[in-house]
């Protein structure tokens, strides 16, 4: 290709390319016009160097403008550079001008940058949210169980959505609420008679203290009777202490059967030394009859005195049996 043409050629595209970006803005720009936003087209076209969507901050003025709402464009900037959400935070001013709920920019701003869905608190704020807690178990005094199962109606609070708790601490806060009131009953007949009774009593608590929502109502959606705890927990403790006694008892009977398996050992012991004893007896006399210590008239005298004891014992254990028969004759009377 000619040189003399090629440079006409890209003059040529660089101005369409140029007409093309200054139209585009100006489109913009002439949006903004007919919708009553006072904007220039040197902060339209700004706004790109400064890596901020023009078509964005634009389409939100407009938004705010035929809500009625005055809106800056630096304050838009910057709340997009931060990382919030321009578009929601436009949409939940103007729900909160049609709500009458009172809402500024900052505060806005500030709710969706400390990442709460602002445009859907204010709607809860118009339009409060039902929040069913899971089924909460307690145990009243008589030792049955109930178990209750609650619908909570909550509402934003605007003024606490920055620092405020969430529905978890909501739903943890009525679960102990429920578990209170259930385990104070005297018994759990008084609770199905009248379960608003945990409805009154968790509502006095003010349990959307410090959270960044209203309870409106607590309503009680389903109670039923489970488990006889009481009882489970008396057999078990039956059961234990059964245990312990068996325990305990067979502790006694291994100590009594070893006391009298240490007795015959020792009796055992005395036997086998009154037998090594006797083993030494006709010992000790043969000695005396080789050293003459001991004669043969002796040896029988011995042996008289010896005849004489056992026939002694002899006759005082036939007269001790003869009592003893006698005695159980005038007992049993035969």
């Amino acid at each position: 290709m000619n040189h003399s043409l090629m440079i006409p050629v890209v003059g040529i595209i660089v101005v369409l390319i140029f007409f093309f970006i200054i139209w585009s803005y100006l489109g913009l720009w002439f949006q903004a016009l007919v919708s009553g936003v006072n904007i220039s087209l040197l902060e339209i076209i700004f706004m790109r160097f400064r890596k901020v969507p023009p078509k964005l901050i634009v389409e939100a003025m407009i938004t705010g403008k035929k809500a009625g709402i005055e809106l800056e464009t630096p304050l838009l900037e910057a709340h997009f550079l931060s990382g919030g959400n321009v578009i929601r935070v436009v949409q939940a001013l103007v729900a909160a001008q049609k709500a009458d709920i009172d809402l500024s920019f900052s505060k806005c701003s500030a709710i969706d940058l400390a990442g709460r869905n602002v445009l859907e608190a204010v709607q809860m704020s118009v339009n409060p949210k039902v929040i069913e807690t899971p089924l909460v178990a307690a145990v009243a005094k008589d030792g049955i169980q109930v178990k209750a199962l609650s619908r909570v109606t909550v509402r934003a609070n605007i003024e606490r959505l920055v620092g405020g708790a969430g529905e978890e601490t909501i739903l943890a806060r009525v679960g102990e609420g429920i578990v209170t009131t259930i385990g104070s009953a005297e018994t759990h007949k008084r609770v199905l008679e009248n379960p608003d009774m945990i409805s009154r009593t968790v509502l006095d608590k003010g349990l959307d203290s410090g959270t960044a929502f209203e309870i409106l109502s607590i309503d009680i959606a389903d109670v039923d009777v489970g488990k006889n705890i009481g009882a489970e927990l008396e057999t078990d403790r039956a059961s234990a202490d059964k245990k312990i006694a068996q325990a305990k008892a067979e502790k006694r009977r291994a100590m009594a059967k070893a006391e009298e398996q240490e007795m015959i050992a020792r009796v055992q012991e005395m036997r086998a030394k009154v037998v090594e004893a006797e083993a030494q007896v006709p010992l000790a006399m043969a000695e005396a009859f080789r050293s003459g210590n001991l004669g043969v008239m002796d040896y029988y005298k011995m042996k008289n005195v010896e005849a004489d004891t056992q026939m002694r014992s002899s006759i005082a254990g036939e007269s001790t049996g003869e009592d003893d028969a006698q005695g159980t004759e005038d007992i049993t009377g035969e």
